[in-house]
């Protein structure tokens, strides 16, 4: 049997075998800005620096490796509430988008090892600081993290990569850092992550220029 055949079978075998539904695998960044996979719970060290990293089951991961059209269907269906809640709170509908594709590839049931929760990825304190009751609730979430992103624009003057750094590092460690973006890989790869999305974005959606 060729290589590439041997390979085939291997992921055929893992697909087939089955797993307890609470088993998956965890997606992260490490401090060093490398995307890992593993079966085990990221360190409590390592998950002090993520933000956007989820846990998948099989099934699930292939499915969202290889199955774009679920994350298109899933910005067609939100666009509305995004297109609403940017309104609501004054903010470019192409940042909310860029956001939330960044946070979660628009999965509303996207968990982080951390504890971040749904489109935008809230935590818990930040959920109840801006009355979201059930985060997993899309368009709770969707209203608190775009209400959480309008508060960081106002404290940090209106300057979009230090906002976008706070929000996945958090607004203490960009003020302990002199209000400016933290030495975290991750978190640099974040803000080049939103803003790459938000140049693909602004071509639909108009707005915001990201200088």
């Amino acid at each position: 049997m060729i290589y590439r055949e041997k390979i085939l079978l291997a992921l055929c075998l893992c697909m087939a075998w089955p797993l307890p539904a609470e088993e998956g695998i965890y997606r992260y960044m490490d401090q060093r800005g490398r995307v890992l996979f593993t079966d085990h719970k990221p360190s409590s060290q390592a998950v002090h620096h993520l933000r956007y990293a989820g846990t998948w089951t099989w099934k699930g991961w292939l499915k969202r490796r290889y199955n774009p059209a679920l994350r298109n269907r899933n910005r067609s269906h939100f666009a509305p509430a995004i297109a609403e809640v940017a309104k609501r709170f004054d903010l470019p509908v192409a940042l909310v988008h860029a956001v939330v594709d960044a946070e979660s590839s628009y999965d509303p049931d996207a968990v982080s090892p951390a504890g971040a929760v749904g489109l935008m990825q809230l935590m818990p304190a930040t959920a109840r600081r801006y009355g979201v009751t059930e985060r997993s609730d899309p368009l709770q979430n969707l209203h608190g993290g775009t209400r959480y992103l309008k508060h960081l624009l106002g404290l940090f003057n209106g300057d979009l990569r230090i906002s976008l750094a706070a929000y996945n590092a958090g607004e203490n460690a960009v003020i302990r850092n002199g209000r400016r973006i933290p030495p975290y890989p991750e978190t640099r790869a974040y803000i080049a992550k939103v803003l790459g999305y938000l140049d693909v974005y602004r071509r639909l959606y108009g707005g915001l220029q990201d200088g």
